[in-house]
């Protein structure tokens, strides 16, 4: 169901943000939950670092496969197109499994947690163990985030906020149950992500199916008909994660080798996670850049001016009020050095929080172009960047726990964001006519 243009107007626009938003949101409560049930185990520091090593990690595998949200939203336009984005999915995640059972089940994750990361022996063995049941979420997210795909392009973003909903309650219950038993491992954190992913999934693939079964055979819209033409697009994008999901596990590196290396990673951990529940509503600018931009673009910038500063002022509210050091002691359960380190962090990801919904924007803009190649140079300044911050602040202000890889991934945004509008801007005078990459005689969005 693409969006005719006498049907579109700024309400339009925010009955389909919203659902987005909301989903997202759930996501990030998710995690909130999993990390508030470790922070109540007798060791949380140990627990939670070895899961927050883990999950680090754990980008790498996933995030090739979260990418066939968007690919799959901006390509998909009938039968043929799903089949040709489906057989690439397919491959990607069975290369993300093997990845994984490689890291979960051999010598190699010993040798990234305890070697690259430097993690204690007591984190690298939870971590590994961790990741041994972390290996089959990429799957599932991919699963997941492929069928979503169809569900954006034919706007019913309401089943990803059901989704959600559905991935919360057995989140949650699973969470309690743990907390009756006792929380005496990381590995707890994974299965609690890997079951909520299931259930997610599972309502994803439902719906998904159903409107993919509806799409037409062949449509004019689309040219996609072989997964060499999907490779065009997702290809920069793939070779973008590869650059960028590498810096969580360097940060985690480098904090593992600071005064207080478990307390710098658990609290970098934490108030990450607080910080994503923040900005969790606010990450689907992209989507409302591919899908409007082409044909209303002052409908989208309208509505990027009304909610690209709300994400700013909550984390700001939660960084420098008390209110801020309520949740991280009520919801997550942490208290002494560890709050107040927490509490640093935040303030350090404001910067982040400010800039993010601009680069998603702009992203979206990129999407709806199939200029994908521009995202690889982006990410890979936001990349370089981070790590040349993490790197000098590490050496200058050891002491400083989370606030180091919080600091550096601001930085790292900041860079991003000069680097893409320097690209656009470059590519839009090549391309004064907006012709695609792949499709340059037919436009396949609404």
């Amino acid at each position: 169901m693409s969006a005719q243009p006498n049907q579109v107007n700024l309400k339009r626009l925010f009955l389909f943000f919203i659902p987005l938003g909301l989903s997202a949101l759930l996501i990030n409560l998710s995690h909130t939950i999993i990390n508030g049930t470790l922070a109540r185990a007798a060791n949380p520091e140990l627990i939670i670092a070895g899961y927050a090593t883990a999950m680090s990690l754990l980008t790498v595998t996933e995030r090739p496969a979260v990418l066939f949200r968007e690919t799959c939203s901006a390509l998909v336009r009938d039968k043929r197109s799903f089949g040709a984005v489906r057989q690439v999915a397919f491959i990607v995640f069975g290369a993300s499994l093997i990845f994984g059972a490689l890291i979960a089940y051999s010598p190699i994750g010993v040798w990234i947690f305890g070697g690259a990361y430097g993690a204690n022996a007591e984190t690298t063995e939870a971590a590994t163990d961790v990741y041994a049941v972390l290996m089959f979420l990429s799957v599932f997210s991919g699963i997941r985030c492929l069928y979503q795909g169809v569900i954006i392009y034919r706007m019913r973003t309401k089943w990803l906020t059901i989704g959600m909903v559905f991935r919360l309650g057995g989140t949650f219950a699973l969470a309690q149950y743990i907390l009756h038993a006792g929380v005496t491992h990381s590995r707890q954190g994974a299965i609690l992500f890997v079951f909520g992913m299931i259930i997610e999934a599972a309502v994803s693939l439902l719906e998904g199916r159903k409107l993919a079964k509806d799409l037409p055979d062949d449509s004019p819209e689309s040219e996609i008909r072989r997964p060499r033409q999907v490779l065009n697009f997702y290809s920069p994008l793939l070779f973008s994660s590869f650059i960028i999901v590498w810096v969580p596990p360097i940060l985690n590196a480098l904090l593992g080798h600071t005064q207080h290396g478990a307390l710098s990673i658990a609290s970098f951990s934490i108030a990450g996670s607080l910080m994503g529940l923040t900005l969790g509503f606010f990450t689907y600018f992209h989507q409302i850049a591919l899908q409007f931009h082409r044909t209303h673009p002052h409908l989208v910038k309208q509505f990027v001016l009304l909610m690209a500063f709300v994400p700013g002022m909550l984390v700001a509210v939660l960084a420098y009020t008390p209110v801020g050091e309520w949740v991280f002691a009520k919801v997550y359960g942490v208290q002494g050095p560890l709050l107040q380190s927490s509490v640093h962090a935040l303030r350090a990801f404001l910067p982040y929080v400010l800039v993010f919904p601009w680069i998603d924007t702009l992203n979206g803009i990129v999407l709806s172009r199939s200029q994908t190649k521009l995202m690889f140079g982006s990410q890979t300044a936001n990349a370089a960047a981070t790590v040349v911050l993490v790197v000098s602040l590490t050496l200058a202000l050891p002491h400083w726990t989370g606030t180091l890889a919080a600091l550096s991934q601001s930085g790292g945004m900041v860079a991003e964001l000069a680097v893409l509008l320097l690209l656009l801007r470059r590519a839009s005078r090549a391309e004064p006519s907006g012709k695609l990459n792949i499709l340059p005689s037919k436009e396949r969005h609404p």
